[in-house]
């Protein structure tokens, strides 16, 4: 009888601590949006490795480009070429899903005086649609941070806009990414240190 109730006891004492686990993950999970800190921190040495370049040499072109980390962010950097139709270079990584009262996305970077874009991809249905938004850097060296609201990207195809594309949600994002197709050839270089989803301000 004694082991019996020893059984139970240890039993009992597991499932406690499960419960408690769990509603301390919830309780983290919950504040950790409330507090506006779901975000993507490029300032961690391994962040780099997640990430894809895609450059406009699937097309023919001969732009470069990548995402590295440099020590204190991950940089975005190559060198556009304007060549054989080419005219482009991106890095993207996937996302888990976002809750669905994310509305705005905040960048924190430093620039060199060129226009990049963020880009948001979804997969719904079985249809992958890519969503953009362009946005103006300076050459100062200091940090920006820049807040872009979802109804404001807009959907893309192979650079062309389109204008029957179903409106961005949070809970279809599966990914993010930068991309530069400012038209300009030469060298170019941003320092990415947070990407962060939040919700719409009061």
């Amino acid at each position: 009888m004694s082991y019996l109730f020893s059984r139970l006891r240890d039993k009992t004492k597991l499932m406690t601590q499960f419960c408690t686990l769990l509603i301390v993950s919830l309780l983290f999970s919950h504040n950790t949006f409330a507090s506006g800190t779901i975000m993507i921190d490029l300032t961690r040495p391994s962040e780099y490795q997640r990430w894809q370049a895609t450059n406009d040499n699937v097309m023919g072109g001969i732009s470069q480009g990548q995402l590295s980390f440099d020590g204190q962010s991950s940089r975005f950097w190559g060198e556009l070429s304007l060549a054989n139709n080419g005219g482009f270079s991106s890095v993207n990584r996937p996302i888990e899903s976002l809750p669905a009262e994310v509305e705005q996305v905040e960048l924190e970077f430093i620039g060199d005086g060129r226009t990049y874009q963020l880009r948001l991809a979804t997969w719904k249905n079985g249809n992958r649609i890519t969503y953009k938004h362009e946005f103006f850097t300076d050459n100062s060296g200091q940090r920006q941070k820049k807040i872009f609201d979802l109804k404001n990207f807009q959907a893309v195809f192979r650079g062309r806009l389109i204008t029957d594309a179903p409106v961005l949600a949070a809970r279809d994002i599966k990914q993010v990414g930068m991309l530069i197709a400012d038209k300009k050839p030469g060298p170019f270089g941003i320092h990415l240190f947070q990407i962060q989803f939040k919700a719409g301000a009061n």
